[in-house]
């Protein structure tokens, strides 16, 4: 399915991988694993024994872990262009998984030890990687300190905001965003229940800030102005 040349245009595209010319990208090809998945699918443990990094090319997919009842809970979204495996865990990580949240997606996957030999072989690779998980803590950070010093509605407000800034789409006068994430999701990623963020997200119906059905949430573009 993934020929040279289409995972040469898969790594030329990815922010981490463009520092690098031609004939190192082709080099990267022979040790790296392409896989396409569908909607649903488990695609990397935490306790999976090969150790690999991956690169999200394409798609969503949702860091899940199980409470002490089984209950899934949503720990992060990825997107295109993020990166995911045992580094970008917390320490503890027995039960992480990632799951596909939107149709497909596609991922570049490499053994760790290879992805370090990359990074030790070509400094520029390894600026961008550094870069990218200074972002990350910095995001890790200011989540923690929303859940510290912030209500429940200023969380739900903060996440819509972050999550229309990274994927929405405008229609006419209308934000619209992909809804693969249910109420439950939405909870865990706030540190609530499923019960008050229905009842916000009903509040902000009734104001006609909002409408959402399992497919799509679409907000008026003034949204922020009346929901805080």
């Amino acid at each position: 399915m993934f020929n040279e040349e289409s995972k040469y245009w898969y790594l030329r595209g990815h922010q981490i991988f463009s520092v690098l010319k031609k004939s190192q990208l082709q080099e990267i090809c022979l040790i790296s694993n392409f896989k396409k998945a569908k909607k649903g699918e488990i695609i990397y443990f935490s306790h999976d024994e090969s150790n690999r990094v991956y690169f999200l090319k394409q798609g969503t997919i949702k860091i899940v872990t199980n409470d002490g009842d089984g209950n899934e809970i949503v720990k992060d979204v990825l997107l295109k262009g993020d990166l995911f495996g045992q580094f970008t865990l917390d320490d503890d990580q027995n039960d992480d998984y990632a799951v596909v949240a939107s149709e497909s997606v596609v991922c570049c996957s490499f053994k760790m030890e290879d992805f370090e030999t990359l990074i030790q072989k070509n400094p520029d690779l390894g600026l961008k990687y550094t870069k990218w998980l200074g972002f990350r803590f910095k995001r890790l950070q200011n989540k923690y300190s929303n859940l510290m010093f912030k209500d429940v509605k200023t969380r739900l407000y903060i996440f819509l905001k972050e999550w229309i800034e990274r994927e929405a789409v405008l229609d006419g006068e209308m934000i619209v965003l992909k809804n693969y994430l249910t109420h439950q999701d939405i909870a865990s990623l706030i540190c609530s229940t499923r019960q008050t963020v229905t009842q916000l997200f009903n509040e902000y119906r009734d104001k006609n800030i909002i409408s959402y059905s399992r497919q799509e949430i679409r907000l008026n573009k003034n949204w922020e102005l009346s929901a805080k």
